[in-house]
């Protein structure tokens, strides 16, 4: 049975919830089975202000944040949503840090394991000029977000570039089943021991096991 991986983006007040940033905006993508199966996207409301750099960047307004939903709500709605699947984000860092904090502020333990895309586009695609979102994007020539810095097209963005990856997995080094919890394997692994350990997992999925061993 093929896995189902939630794919999550933040758009957010700041960097980071230590310094008191919060949530405005999250999208979150289903894959299953090689394709997208799901979305859900929403603002929300946690009564911060967005700074006027943070709106250049993403067209979110204080006026939209406003009409937003709470963010408690938009939180219930969006674990809902991931239910028990494991997570992916472009940066995970950033985006497993506020959703640990949103879902902490209702008292839901957040429990879902992250693997990073950025991690995983160093170690798969070395020759690619940048691992940023968008210009992996066009080196891989995948499609295109119709709004960058909005979370569902940045979330969509990094769906396509995950199943790009559990595609090469699959056709380039023979890994048929690139479920999270290889991928978060691939994303530590050092690179000089990169080519052995993918000719292991490879060997592992592929050459039957003998009886009794």
């Amino acid at each position: 049975m093929a896995q189902r991986i939630a794919i999550i983006d933040f758009e957010t007040t700041g960097m980071s919830p230590a310094h008191g940033a919060r949530a405005a905006e999250v999208g979150i993508v289903l894959i299953e089975g090689g394709r997208i199966v799901d979305r859900y996207q929403s603002l929300m409301n946690t009564g911060q202000r967005m700074p006027w750099s943070i709106t250049q960047l993403t067209g979110i307004t204080n006026a939209m944040l406003q009409d937003a939903p709470a963010a408690d709500t938009v939180m219930r709605e969006a674990a809902a949503f991931v239910g028990d699947a494991p997570m992916v984000a472009h940066n995970a860092s950033f985006d497993s840090k506020f959703w640990a904090d949103e879902l902490q502020r209702l008292g839901i333990p957040p429990q879902q394991p992250f693997a990073c895309t950025v991690l995983l586009s160093r170690r798969l695609y070395p020759e690619a000029p940048s691992h940023s979102l968008g210009r992996i994007v066009r080196h891989l020539q995948l499609p295109p977000a119709d709004k960058a810095h909005r979370a569902l097209a940045d979330a969509e963005m990094t769906a396509h570039l995950l199943l790009r990856m559990q595609a090469d997995l699959q056709q380039r080094w023979h890994i048929p089943d690139a479920h999270h919890a290889l991928l978060q394997q691939l994303q530590v692994c050092q690179k000089k021991h990169l080519a052995l350990l993918l000719q292991r997992l490879s060997q592992a999925q592929t050459q039957p096991q003998l009886p009794g061993l």
